[in-house]
């Protein structure tokens, strides 16, 4: 969130100094609904593009976002305080997911043929349903928008934006680089809005979807919103992510990917390593490891190449991560390493380990949305299972071990999530599908199920007389 004045004006801060970026004016109630015309109208011509056409221009948008990498990467790191190096590793992700869509989108959204049970032929399409409005959050500010906006413009459909006010400045250059790629207007729209404007757009009878990533909470809200309208949603919500760390692990890997996994992105991740479950048998020298690898990480600036962890995104969320290590360690968690508020300008917070980590501690059931990892031991590979599927959340999760059969076998039949990685830690992957059960939501992204989530599919029935 920016910092709101009365004048229906806020500023972005850039969390590395404290410093102002830019201040910015709410869009006018009238531009709003100007703007959901817009997109409606221009819908109707977008929707009866071939998937050529569209894709032609999708895949300029992955190349414009490429041309514009570096100035769009910075801006990035100054929003929210990402690692710069990271940044660009964000805009190469959504290249690749304009360039799996433009590639891939013609065949998972063909038509279908089906035999009638009296002879008669099927038709199964799949039309684009109009306007689609996406409520995105600051964490990954291109790819959050990236994701939904291209499998929605490649399936037909137009596209609003309601961005997180501290990433303000991302959302525009988007804008830029999609009209810049050759996109028409009025396909893709940036809405500079507060929360009862965004609740006016759900209700809007042009608006035909909704999607939102953020928390259970905001999920809950726009869930009830939208469906009180019909209106179908998509909800990508928080997580507590557990990984496993079994007896045959290999500790090397466990602790080099457990680190990276709960660091990348500074911790503000919905899918990051959260909650570190080890067997007992390995406990030992996990903890060991892995605390001391946390503690020699580099807090610091994120434009600079040896630093491993930048600022928190704003001080809030700086302030929200030590009210919940606090409340943990007085119900009777343990600080391995970290816990303190660093002193000086900028939302800093350390890599923290917390050890001892019980039922009724935030650490234990709550998101922690920053570097704080959540150090758990469990008898044996059973209990770390339950352990693991204790949680209201169910996005992601992993299993370190050698025995990469029975890690399968675990990930699919037992841990209760929407993802699973096995020796490693995951992010997104433009062919696979991103999405979470419980109170990490419902609906897909990627792998071509996110391209169906906005779609009607129609059936069409042909009677063929003799």
């Amino acid at each position: 969130m920016g910092t709101e004045t009365k004048d229906n004006t806020f500023k972005t801060t850039n969390p590395t100094n404290g410093k102002t970026l830019e201040t910015y004016t709410h869009m006018s109630d009238q531009e709003v609904q100007e703007t959901i015309k817009k997109s409606h109208e221009a819908f109707k011509s977008w929707r009866f593009k071939s998937f050529e056409e569209r894709a032609k221009i999708i895949s300029a948008i992955g190349k414009e976002l490429n041309t514009q990498k570096t100035e769009l990467s910075k801006l990035m790191t100054d929003e929210m305080g990402k690692l710069l190096k990271q940044s660009h590793q964000e805009v190469t992700l959504c290249s690749a997911i304009c360039d799996y869509c433009a590639s891939n989108a013609s065949e998972i959204l063909k038509n279908e043929e089906r035999e009638l049970s009296d002879g008669g032929r099927g038709i199964i399409t799949f039309s684009p349903v109009g306007v689609i409005y996406g409520i995105q959050p600051w964490n990954y500010p291109s790819y959050q928008v990236i994701r939904y906006a291209i499998t929605n413009l490649m399936a037909g459909n137009s596209v609003l934006l309601k961005h997180a006010a501290n990433v303000t400045g991302t959302a525009k250059l988007l804008e830029k680089i999609f009209k810049d790629a050759g996109l028409p207007d009025g396909l893709f729209s940036v809405l500079v809005i507060d929360h009862d404007q965004s609740d006016a757009i759900i209700e809007h009878k042009l608006v035909r979807g909704v999607t939102l990533t953020g928390s259970p909470g905001a999920g809950k809200v726009i869930g009830k919103k939208a469906g009180a309208e019909l209106k179908k949603t998509v909800l990508e919500l928080g997580s507590n992510d557990a990984y496993l760390v079994l007896h045959d692990a290999d500790i090397e890997v466990a602790v080099e990917k457990s680190v990276q996994g709960r660091i990348y992105n500074n911790g503000e991740t919905c899918i990051a390593a959260k909650r570190f479950i080890a067997v007992e048998s390995i406990y030992e020298d996990f903890k060991t490891a892995f605390v001391k690898a946390m503690n020699a990480l580099t807090l610091g600036d994120p434009n600079k190449d040896d630093t491993d962890l930048g600022p928190m995104a704003r001080k809030d969320l700086r302030e929200k991560i030590h009210e919940q290590v606090t409340e943990s360690v007085e119900k009777g968690a343990i600080i391995l390493c970290g816990g303190q508020i660093k002193k000086g300008d900028g939302f800093y917070y350390p890599a923290t380990v917390l050890e001892n980590v019980k039922p009724g501690q935030p650490a234990y059931d709550d998101e922690l949305f920053g570097p704080v990892a959540s150090l758990i031991k469990a008898k044996d590979e059973d209990d770390a299972m339950r352990i693991a599927n204790d949680s209201r959340f169910g996005l992601g999760g992993g299993i370190f071990s050698k025995d990469v059969d029975r890690a399968i076998e675990l990930a699919s039949k037992h841990f209760d999530t929407g993802m699973v990685f096995i020796n490693s830690f995951g992010l997104a992957e433009p062919n696979m599908p991103f999405g979470g059960v419980k109170d990490s939501g419902y609906g897909r992204e990627h792998g071509g199920f996110g391209l169906k989530e906005f779609v009607n599919t129609k059936a069409i029935m042909i009677s063929e007389d003799d």
